[in-house]
Protein backbone atom coordinates (compact mmCIF):
# COMPACT_ATOMS: atom_id res chain seq x y z
CA UNK A 1 0.00 0.00 0.00
CA UNK A 2 1.34 3.45 -0.83
CA UNK A 3 2.28 5.94 1.86
CA UNK A 4 -0.56 8.27 0.88
CA UNK A 5 -3.10 5.54 1.74
CA UNK A 6 -1.95 5.23 5.35
CA UNK A 7 -3.12 7.29 8.30
CA UNK A 8 -0.70 9.13 10.60
CA UNK A 9 -0.58 6.13 12.95
CA UNK A 10 0.44 3.85 10.08
CA UNK A 11 -2.86 1.94 9.85
CA UNK A 12 -4.38 1.62 6.37
CA UNK A 13 -7.16 4.07 5.58
CA UNK A 14 -10.34 2.29 4.47
CA UNK A 15 -11.18 3.04 0.88
CA UNK A 16 -14.65 4.06 -0.18
CA UNK A 17 -16.51 1.52 -2.28
CA UNK A 18 -19.53 2.55 -4.33
CA UNK A 19 -20.75 -1.04 -4.33
CA UNK A 20 -23.36 -2.09 -1.79
CA UNK A 21 -21.36 -5.12 -0.70
CA UNK A 22 -18.28 -2.97 0.11
CA UNK A 23 -16.18 -4.80 -2.46
CA UNK A 24 -13.62 -2.99 -4.56
CA UNK A 25 -14.78 -4.56 -7.79
CA UNK A 26 -17.89 -4.42 -9.87
CA UNK A 27 -18.22 -8.19 -10.33
CA UNK A 28 -21.82 -9.24 -10.13
CA UNK A 29 -22.86 -12.18 -7.97
CA UNK A 30 -22.79 -15.64 -9.51
CA UNK A 31 -26.56 -15.99 -9.62
CA UNK A 32 -27.01 -12.47 -11.15
CA UNK A 33 -30.25 -10.60 -11.64
CA UNK A 34 -33.22 -12.39 -13.08
CA UNK A 35 -33.62 -11.38 -16.72
CA UNK A 36 -36.90 -9.72 -17.50
CA UNK A 37 -38.42 -8.76 -20.81
CA UNK A 38 -37.66 -5.36 -22.19
CA UNK A 39 -40.12 -2.64 -21.26
CA UNK A 40 -40.72 -1.81 -24.91
CA UNK A 41 -42.14 -5.32 -25.42
CA UNK A 42 -44.72 -4.91 -22.65
CA UNK A 43 -48.36 -4.51 -23.73
CA UNK A 44 -49.04 -2.17 -20.80
CA UNK A 45 -46.17 0.07 -21.96
CA UNK A 46 -47.71 0.21 -25.44
CA UNK A 47 -51.10 1.22 -24.03
CA UNK A 48 -49.35 3.92 -21.99
CA UNK A 49 -47.62 5.28 -25.09
CA UNK A 50 -50.88 5.13 -27.07
CA UNK A 51 -52.74 7.09 -24.37
CA UNK A 52 -50.07 9.78 -24.34
CA UNK A 53 -49.76 9.96 -28.11
CA UNK A 54 -53.52 10.07 -28.74
CA UNK A 55 -54.04 12.96 -26.36
CA UNK A 56 -50.92 14.76 -27.58
CA UNK A 57 -52.13 14.74 -31.17
CA UNK A 58 -55.56 16.09 -30.20
CA UNK A 59 -54.11 18.78 -27.92
CA UNK A 60 -51.65 19.87 -30.60
CA UNK A 61 -54.35 20.10 -33.26
CA UNK A 62 -56.56 22.15 -30.93
CA UNK A 63 -53.81 24.55 -29.84
CA UNK A 64 -51.93 25.02 -33.09
CA UNK A 65 -55.11 24.87 -35.17
CA UNK A 66 -56.75 27.60 -33.10
CA UNK A 67 -53.70 29.82 -33.37
CA UNK A 68 -53.35 29.27 -37.12
CA UNK A 69 -57.04 29.98 -37.63
CA UNK A 70 -56.60 33.28 -35.79
CA UNK A 71 -53.56 34.23 -37.90
CA UNK A 72 -55.26 33.26 -41.16
CA UNK A 73 -58.42 35.19 -40.27
CA UNK A 74 -56.29 38.22 -39.37
CA UNK A 75 -54.62 38.07 -42.77
CA UNK A 76 -57.50 36.98 -44.99
CA UNK A 77 -60.42 38.84 -43.37
CA UNK A 78 -59.18 42.04 -41.71
CA UNK A 79 -62.63 43.64 -42.15
CA UNK A 80 -64.23 40.82 -40.16
CA UNK A 81 -61.55 40.94 -37.47
CA UNK A 82 -61.96 44.74 -37.11
CA UNK A 83 -65.71 44.56 -36.44
CA UNK A 84 -66.56 46.10 -33.10
CA UNK A 85 -68.34 43.87 -30.61
CA UNK A 86 -68.71 46.06 -27.50
CA UNK A 87 -67.14 49.51 -27.21
CA UNK A 88 -63.52 49.26 -28.35
CA UNK A 89 -63.50 45.45 -28.25
CA UNK A 90 -63.14 44.03 -31.76
CA UNK A 91 -63.67 40.48 -32.92
CA UNK A 92 -59.92 40.13 -33.58
CA UNK A 93 -59.04 41.26 -30.06
CA UNK A 94 -61.63 38.91 -28.56
CA UNK A 95 -60.28 35.99 -30.59
CA UNK A 96 -56.71 36.92 -29.65
CA UNK A 97 -57.63 36.91 -25.96
CA UNK A 98 -59.45 33.65 -26.60
CA UNK A 99 -56.05 32.08 -27.39
CA UNK A 100 -55.20 32.34 -23.68
CA UNK A 101 -58.44 30.53 -22.86
CA UNK A 102 -57.65 27.80 -25.42
CA UNK A 103 -54.16 27.29 -23.95
CA UNK A 104 -55.54 27.20 -20.40
CA UNK A 105 -58.20 24.66 -21.32
CA UNK A 106 -55.61 22.56 -23.15
CA UNK A 107 -53.31 22.58 -20.10
CA UNK A 108 -56.20 21.70 -17.77
CA UNK A 109 -57.27 18.82 -20.05
CA UNK A 110 -53.68 17.59 -20.19
CA UNK A 111 -53.36 17.48 -16.40
CA UNK A 112 -56.74 15.75 -16.04
CA UNK A 113 -55.91 13.21 -18.75
CA UNK A 114 -52.52 12.39 -17.23
CA UNK A 115 -53.95 11.96 -13.73
CA UNK A 116 -56.87 9.79 -14.77
CA UNK A 117 -55.51 7.70 -17.63
CA UNK A 118 -51.74 7.80 -17.97
CA UNK A 119 -50.51 7.97 -14.36
CA UNK A 120 -52.38 4.85 -13.21
CA UNK A 121 -50.87 2.89 -16.11
CA UNK A 122 -47.40 4.28 -15.37
CA UNK A 123 -47.67 3.46 -11.65
CA UNK A 124 -48.81 -0.09 -12.41
CA UNK A 125 -46.02 -0.62 -14.90
CA UNK A 126 -43.40 0.82 -12.55
CA UNK A 127 -44.70 -1.36 -9.73
CA UNK A 128 -44.54 -4.48 -11.87
CA UNK A 129 -41.02 -3.68 -13.05
CA UNK A 130 -39.89 -3.11 -9.46
CA UNK A 131 -41.36 -6.48 -8.50
CA UNK A 132 -39.50 -8.16 -11.36
CA UNK A 133 -36.22 -6.46 -10.46
CA UNK A 134 -36.45 -7.32 -6.79
CA UNK A 135 -37.97 -10.73 -7.39
CA UNK A 136 -40.48 -10.11 -4.64
CA UNK A 137 -44.25 -9.84 -5.09
CA UNK A 138 -44.41 -7.44 -2.09
CA UNK A 139 -42.04 -4.79 -3.47
CA UNK A 140 -44.75 -2.66 -5.03
CA UNK A 141 -45.12 1.04 -4.25
CA UNK A 142 -48.10 2.11 -2.16
CA UNK A 143 -51.32 2.33 -4.14
CA UNK A 144 -51.82 5.74 -5.70
CA UNK A 145 -48.23 6.89 -5.40
CA UNK A 146 -45.03 5.86 -7.12
CA UNK A 147 -42.17 5.68 -4.65
CA UNK A 148 -44.00 7.97 -2.25
CA UNK A 149 -44.13 10.82 -4.77
CA UNK A 150 -46.89 11.89 -7.11
CA UNK A 151 -46.03 11.20 -10.71
CA UNK A 152 -47.76 14.37 -11.78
Amino acid sequence: MCSACRSEEGAPVPEFSPWHDKSLTSNSPVNGPVPYKRISEDAEFHSLRRAQRRFGVRATILSVGGFLLYVLLSHAAPGLMNQRLIGDLTLGLALGLGQFVVMGVTAWCYVRHMRTRVDPLARGLASRLRQQELGSPHAAAPHGEAGGHRTW
